[in-house]
C-alpha cells in the first residue's frame, strides 16, 4: 500500500502481521484522517474489523472515503481540524481495493499484482507467444492504475517498456493511447535484455550475503516440564538450556547450561553451592533468585550465557549436529518467566534463541574451515 507501515495484532497468542496506510473515514458529513490497517488474515480495520466483502461495501458507500467534498470539515483526532478547499484525491475505490489485496498478498509472502505482472513478462520473454502476451496485458491491467508506473522500479522509464511489451506492435498503449511501432518494440526488448543481465549480476552479488529471511521454517523450543524425567529422545528440545548434559567451564563441572548460569549469577559461594546441590532446576532457580546477583550481572549475563552455550555444543558433538540440523531457521525460545531470554509470543527479546542461531553459525563456519574456531573447550 502507499506509505505503508508494519504493525500487528494478537489473537489467542498468535501474532497477526499487518500494515497501515492513511485514509479518510467519512462519519456523517465529517472526514477523519486515520490509519487503515490491513492484516494478513484478510481482516481490515477501518474503525472496526471487517472482511474483504464488508470493506468493499464500506468503500462503495463512502465510509472509507476516496472522494472529498469541497468545503467539508475534516480532522485528525487530538491534532488539527480544517475544511477542504479544492480537494483532490488520487485513488478510486477500485484502486484502493487493489492496494489492500496486494498488501494481503505481501503479508502472506505471495506475489502481489506487480510481482505477478513481472512473472508474466518473464514468461512472455522466454516464449513470446500471442497467448502469453495477452496474459501479460491482463496482468499489467490488474495492477492498481496509480501504481502501474512503479511496476519496473525505474523512475526514468517508468512502465513504458512494460506497456509496449504487453500490447505488442500495432497495439495502443493503455496510458496515452500511442500506437506501438516496430522500433518501440525493439527498444522495449533491448530494455528487458539489459535488465536481465543486470538482475543476474545483482543475484550473483547478493548470493554472498544469503537470503534476507530464513529459508527453513521457524523452530520453536517450547518450555516443557517432564515430572518423570527427560525422554530418551527429546528431539530438538535437547537444545534447551535445562537439558541434562554436563559441561565444564573454568575448571568446574555443571549438570547443564541453566544450572551453570544460575550458579554463576551470584557471588555468594554458599548460595552457589546450594544452587548446584538443588534437587532440580526449579529449586535451583528459586535459590538463585533469593540471592543478590553479582555486581554488573545485568550487563555481563549475555556474555556468560554465550560462553556456557558454546561449551555445551563444543563438548557434545551430537548436540552440535542437532543444532546444525536446524539449517537457517529462526529459533524461537520459550521460557516461563523471562522476556529477555524468551520470544514471549514474539514480544520478548528471544536472546536464548538468538544465541543458538549465532553458535549454529559458528559451528557451520568451523566445519567449513572458515575463520578460527571460537568454540569453548573444557
Amino acid at each position: 500500500m502507499s506509505a505503508q507501515h508494519p504493525t500487528y495484532r494478537h489473537v489467542d497468542g498468535e501474532r497477526i502481521p499487518g500494515a497501515t496506510r492513511h485514509a479518510f473515514i467519512r462519519n456523517g458529513s465529517d472526514y477523519y484522517l486515520t490509519d487503515l490497517i490491513v492484516y494478513a488474515d484478510g481482516l481490515i480495520d477501518c474503525w472496526g474489523l471487517v472482511g474483504m466483502a464488508e470493506f468493499e461495501e464500506k468503500l462503495r458507500s463512502g465510509w472509507v472515503a476516496t472522494t472529498l467534498e469541497q468545503g467539508a470539515r475534516a480532522s485528525i483526532h487530538h491534532v488539527a481540524s480544517w475544511k477542504f478547499d479544492e480537494p483532490k484525491s488520487w485513488v478510486t475505490p477500485e484502486m484502493l481495493l487493489g492496494e489492500v489485496r496486494d498488501t494481503i498478498d505481501e503479508l502472506n509472502g505471495r506475489p502481489d499484482s506487480t510481482g505477478r505482472c513481472r512473472e508474466a513478462a518473464d514468461t512472455y520473454l522466454a516464449d513470446p507467444t500471442e497467448e502469453r502476451r495477452r496474459h501479460l496485458l491482463d496482468a499489467y491491467l490488474a495492477i492498481p492504475e496509480h501504481l502501474r508506473h512503479y511496476a519496473l522500479g525505474d523512475m526514468d522509464n517508468k512502465d513504458w517498456p512494460l506497456q509496449v511489451l504487453a500490447v505488442g506492435v500495432g497495439g495502443r498503449m493503455p496510458r496515452g493511447g500511442e500506437a506501438v511501432t516496430e522500433k518501440m518494440h525493439a527498444s522495449a526488448l533491448a530494455y528487458f535484455a539489459r535488465n536481465g543481465e543486470l538482475r543476474n549480476e545483482q543475484e550473483a552479488r547478493t548470493e554472498i550475503f544469503g537470503p534476507a529471511e530464513p529459508v527453513a521454517p521457524a523452530v520453536r523450543l517450547a518450555h516443557m516440564v517432564f515430572p518423570k524425567g527427560w525422554p530418551d529422545d527429546p528431539g530438538l528440545l535437547a537444545l534447551r538450556n535445562e537439558y541434562p548434559c554436563p559441561i565444564q567451564v573454568r575448571g568446574v563441572e555443571y549438570p547443564d547450561v541453566e544450572r551453570a548460569y544460575l550458579a554463576l549469577s551470584t557471588g555468594d559461594e554458599t548460595r552457589r553451592q546450594a544452587v548446584l546441590a538443588a534437587e532440580n532446576n526449579y529449586a535451583a532457580r528459586r535459590t538463585a533468585e533469593a540471592a543478590p546477583p553479582r555486581q554488573g550481572w545485568g550487563q555481563a549475563r549475555l556474555a556468560v550465557m554465550a560462553e556456557l552455550m558454546r561449551a555445551k555444543y563444543a563438548q557434545h558433538p551430537a548436540l552440535a549436529e542437532l543444532l546444525l540440523s536446524t539449517g537457517d531457521a529462526k529459533i524461537l525460545y520459550s521460557t516461563a518467566d523471562s522476556y529477555y531470554w524468551s520470544e514471549g509470543g514474539q514480544r520478548g527479546r528471544n536472546w536464548a534463541g538468538r544465541l543458538l542461531e549465532l553458535i549454529r553459525g559458528e559451528l557451520a563456519a568451523e566445519a567449513a574451515g572458515i575463520g578460527p574456531s571460537r568454540s569453548a573447550r573444557p
